[in-house]
């Protein structure tokens, strides 16, 4: 019941007090006087307007300690008459924004997001990047502070001000998504959790904005993403590729509802965005019964458009990769090997197994090896190690 409360109480009290750090603290005032009370009096019939009325008095009670006692006590007052729900979803979106609000640093963003709108504890937080709690704290009381001293507006942002905004929250979005579908770091190829509370949230904010393209564009690559999950994890753990997956694993309600949001995303008009380009992307091999029938070429052409519109190395050895797949991996070499001065690739694991692959299928097979030893040394995630160093060693099987 918390996990789904917190984050519309949190909203309302930021409309109400404009400090996000003093809504949360009135949250949590909140939570421990349910604690205390629930288990004598029972579950209110409305948790959550329970938890927002004492969460209210709570704030009364604070700023009658404040020079500004009688407007904001008159503000709280006629918030107490709003009809109950009626500002909920645009309290959750104006969260939204703030959370991800581009005056903070990415890694902020992703923990004031994850805190205020998913939940999680700050010790879940830590635990799900794998880094110190006391540094998640420290993310999250700097946000806090940071958004405060700038007197960030509680407001959803107009004209061209929006879109700018709304990219930042997709991205915060999707950087929670990814963390969790393929780790960057430790023993475990997926955290499920993560991509779940990225999933929520992506949900949640197509609702709040459904007339914004890119918005279902990003739900329909992840929920497309999510479904390969089961399939991509072996059963030791180990990492299963795309095209050793077996797809009768794959989670067909999920990649109902993003071929769902994709089409929302196409019907709403205009050029498509990087997301629901993606998202295209991943519905061909949605689509497709079997590694075989992937329509390669049209993956090539998405790409192409991709590139166009999001210019970055990354994207260029995706679609090199998919130039391989459609044309023969001598035309996918070729490409990457274009791609190997790049600085953003230096340290990036992908451009080396990518290379060993195509050099494999060329029969280049100790060459091959050398890019799988330089992937799996690049890598921080333990599976991923462990696959590259598997390719590694067969490919040093072959040549011999």
């Amino acid at each position: 019941m918390w996990r789904i409360e917190s984050p519309k109480l949190i909203a309302g009290l930021t409309r109400i007090v404009r400090d996000v750090g003093l809504a949360e603290d009135l949250a949590q005032d909140a939570l421990v006087a349910a604690l205390e009370q629930w288990p004598e009096s029972g579950v209110p019939a409305k948790p959550g307007a329970w938890l927002m009325a004492t969460a209210k008095h709570r704030a009364i009670d604070r700023l009658r300690r404040d020079e500004r006692l009688e407007r904001k006590h008159q503000e709280i007052g006629r918030e107490m008459e709003v009809q109950e729900g009626q500002q909920e979803g645009d309290d959750l979106l104006r969260l939204m924004f703030i959370s991800c609000h581009p005056i903070l640093a990415p890694e902020a963003r992703v923990a004031l997001t994850l805190r205020l709108l998913a939940s999680l504890t700050t010790e879940e937080i830590a635990r799900a990047f794998l880094v110190p709690t006391s540094t998640i704290a420290q993310r999250i009381v700097r946000a806090k502070r940071t958004l405060t001293e700038a007197r960030v507006p509680f407001e959803v942002p107009s004209g061209p001000e929006l879109e700018a905004r709304l990219s930042s929250v997709l991205q915060v979005i999707y950087l929670v998504f990814n963390e969790g579908y393929s780790a960057t770091v430790g023993d475990d190829l997926l955290r499920a959790g993560l991509c779940e509370d990225a999933l929520r949230l992506g949900r949640i904010l197509a609702g709040l904005v459904p007339k914004e393209p890119e918005v279902h564009g990003l739900v329909a690559l992840m929920e497309i993403q999510a479904s390969r999950s089961r399939a991509r994890v072996g059963p030791s753990g180990e990492m299963v590729l795309l095209p050793d997956q077996d797809r009768s694993r794959w989670d067909q309600l999920l990649i109902r509802r993003g071929l769902a949001a994709l089409e929302r995303a196409e019907q709403l008009g205009g050029a498509l965005g990087p997301y629901a380009l993606q998202a295209a992307i991943a519905a061909c091999h949605a689509r497709a019964r079997t590694p075989a029938e992937t329509d390669w070429s049209r993956i090539v052409a998405l790409y192409d458009a991709l590139a166009e519109l999001t210019p970055s190395a990354v994207v260029e050895l995706n679609r090199a990769v998919a130039v391989g797949m459609a044309f023969g991996p001598a035309a996918g070499l070729e490409l990457v090997d274009a791609l190997r001065s790049e600085p953003a690739l230096r340290t990036y694991h992908f451009l080396p197994s990518v290379r060993g692959d195509f050099l494999a299928k060329l029969g280049r097979h100790d060459e091959a090896r050398v890019e799988f030893e330089r992937a799996a040394a690049l890598t921080q995630n333990a599976r991923e190690r462990e696959l590259l160093l598997d390719r590694a060693v067969a490919s040093s099987h072959r040549d011999a």
